[in-house]
């Protein structure tokens, strides 16, 4: 593979993260609802899903997808249950003003990762990106083990890069309320945000 393919890929990356979508929506409102540190392992799990379609794009084993579709089944209805539990209860309760400024918790890390996981995997744009598109931007049957590696490094950075700044904007615009009629309006965008999340990704379930 040249350089060339590399930034062709990772420019392509790029411009396909950055279309808003159930990704961004899912962690907008979980970054609205917890704040940044306590949305990474979300964000994670998105990137995690995508290295997962990159590997079967390479590997040239799309069929795989299809093979293993129960365990994605299983996956994406887990994903979007959780994330139907964290709209309910931002919907009924929320983050009170002396929440805003609480150190974020670890025990819902892997609930959220998975949460991300199941976004990703049961995304329309990211199946098509990798199974459809990375075909025509790169020659998969040239990719070497090292090649693999190099564009599995671009799809991490690339993600990491998009995504933090919607991350962080709406971890902000969370960290700057401290009225309560603000944050019941921040509770209820952020259950809108995901319960639609979770909305879409059982219809496609």
């Amino acid at each position: 593979m040249t350089i060339g393919s590399f930034l062709a890929y990772g420019l392509a990356l790029a411009i396909a993260a950055a279309i808003p979508g159930p990704g961004i929506a899912a962690l907008v409102g979980r970054a609205l609802g917890t704040g940044l540190r306590r949305t990474l392992p979300m964000l994670t799990g998105l990137v995690l899903g995508d290295l997962i379609y990159l590997l079967l794009a390479v590997a040239g084993l799309a069929f795989l997808a299809k093979t293993f579709a129960s365990v994605f089944l299983v996956v994406r209805i887990a994903g979007a249950l959780y994330l139907l539990r964290l709209a309910w209860n931002f919907w009924r309760s929320g983050i009170s003003v002396s929440e805003v400024k609480a150190a974020p918790g670890r025990r819902d890390g892997l609930a959220s990762f998975l949460a991300g996981l199941a976004v990703t995997l049961g995304n329309p744009k990211t199946i098509v990106f990798y199974l459809a598109l990375v075909p025509a931007v790169i020659d998969l049957g040239a990719v070497t083990p090292t090649g693999f590696a190099m564009l599995a490094g671009i799809t991490i950075c690339v993600l990491y890069t998009v995504l933090l700044p919607y991350v962080a904007l709406a971890a902000r615009a969370r960290a700057a309320l401290r009225n309560p009629s603000a944050l019941r309006i921040l509770n209820r965008f952020a259950a809108v945000a995901m319960a639609s999340t979770a909305g879409w990704i059982l219809a496609r379930a």
